[in-house]
């Protein structure tokens, strides 16, 4: 396994929308290996593809305590059960050591295929809700920075592009 690259906030490439999976085999399981890897370095709870530059529709997750329960979602649909939006206080790897609070429904139904290509459908709510439409945004080309108004959105672009300069010092 390896990590890989995360690309962070106003990275263009992060606006790419993802392109379905045509065939789970041998090389989207390493690929997803290697997201899980990256995104457990991060102490992320999940991560997209289109976040390691890699455009295809896979997201992975694991919101479980001792992260042992590791979830894949490749081609993910959501249905909105109750158009009822919750806020949530959202942060991302793509942007990192903000958070800000975003409101999405709270009720869907997620389809999607597992690692094995197997098609499954299953209820969410509260964070698992949450989780999967931030990351689906991903592979939309849209973050969550995008429902913030436009002065808190300059706000943070700056403040990380100051941290990386100050870094690169």
């Amino acid at each position: 396994m390896a990590r890989l690259t995360i690309l962070e906030y106003p990275n263009p490439r992060l606006r790419i929308k993802a392109v379905p999976v045509e065939h789970v085999d041998d090389s989207v399981r390493c690929l997803i290996d290697d997201m899980f890897e990256t995104m457990a370095a991060a102490n992320g709870i999940g991560l997209a593809a289109s976040q390691v530059d890699v455009h295809q529709r896979i997201i992975v997750m694991d919101l479980s305590e001792d992260r042992d329960e590791p979830r894949v979602f490749i081609n993910p649909e959501i249905e909105v059960l109750n158009p009822e939006s919750l806020p949530y206080e959202e942060g991302c790897l793509s942007v990192p050591g903000f958070y800000e609070s975003v409101a999405r429904p709270a009720h869907v139904i997620i389809r999607a295929l597992n690692r094995d290509g197997a098609a499954f459908e299953e209820e969410a709510e509260g964070l698992l809700a949450v989780c999967i439409q931030h990351e689906i945004d991903h592979l939309e080309g849209r973050l969550f920075v995008d429902y913030l108004s436009p002065l808190k959105r300059q706000r943070i672009r700056s403040k990380l592009k100051k941290q990386r300069l100050q870094a690169s010092d």
